[in-house]
This record gives C-alpha cells, structure tokens and sequence, in this order.
C-alpha cells in the first residue's frame, strides 16, 4: 500500500511539472512589442512573405465599411495588392495591453500615410485607433490573429 501511495505522490508531481510554464506579463509585453516592430517593418518594407509569416492561419482583418478579410490567404492577397500599388509608412502608439494566458489585445492609435508607386496621384494619411488580438504559439511567440481599426476621418 505505501509503495502505491508513494507511486501515487510522484507521479502527481511530476504531471505537475509538466504543466505550461508562467509567463510574466513584462515578458510577454516585451515580445509583443517585438513582434509589432517586425509587423510593422514587413509593411512598411511591402514584405508580404515577412508579414504573412506574423499572422495566423485563421487571422481576420476588420477594415471599415469592407466585409471582414477571414483567413492568411486572404489577407496576404488583399496585403499584396496594396504593397503593389503603394509605398506605407506605418505607425503604432499602444494605449494598452491586456494579456491573459495565451491570448493578449492591445488598443492604440495609428498614422500610415499611403504613397502612389506609380502614376502620380496625392499620397494619403490616415489616423485612427486600432485593436489587436495576438495568440501565443505552442513555441512560446506570439502572432496576430484578428486586427481592427478605424479611422478619425469622417467617411
């Protein structure tokens, strides 16, 4: 009976150390901020494989008055098209961040100005406010999952 109690104990502690490690928050916000920096350079750089790579495969983009843009494939369509036509320069200010086990959103305000590659036309500048979703991988890094802005312009 003792050796079954003792088997017993042991094995309760060893599930216990394989369970998912803590993260700290400072950690975590550290890495998203990380990651938000190589978004932010794939799309300013027009690197579609970089931006692709940061975002999940059922990532959805809400964009105002569009229907939602639902999957990788579709994004990095969409992400292309735009990189064809215009030169981005993007930027983000984070107003916070929330991060609770695997799933973390911060809120923030942008600027991306949208320069013509071809053809003339007037560049476009943009402000508004966004929210993010982001989702740890099984790797411990994060990607984006959903992304939603809109705009302080009026319509």
């Amino acid at each position: 009976m003792k050796a079954w109690v003792v088997g017993v104990v042991v094995g309760v502690g060893l599930v216990g150390c394989m369970t998912t490690p803590r993260h700290s928050y400072d950690a975590d916000v550290a890495a998203i901020t990380a990651f938000n920096s190589q978004y932010l350079k794939a799309i300013n750089d027009g690197d579609i494989a970089a931006l692709s790579a940061l975002t999940d495969d059922d990532h959805i983009m809400l964009i105002p008055g569009r229907q939602p843009i639902v999957g990788k494939a579709a994004n990095d369509a969409a992400n292309g098209r735009g990189f064809q036509q215009f030169k981005f320069d993007e930027h983000w200010m984070p107003v916070e961040t929330v991060v609770d086990g695997d799933l973390a959103y911060q809120r923030g305000t942008f600027s991306v100005t949208a320069n013509p590659k071809s053809g003339g036309g007037a560049s476009r500048t943009t402000r508004g406010n966004f929210l993010r979703i982001y989702r740890r991988q099984k790797d411990g890094s994060w990607r984006m999952t959903r992304d939603m802005f809109n705009s302080e312009q009026a319509p």
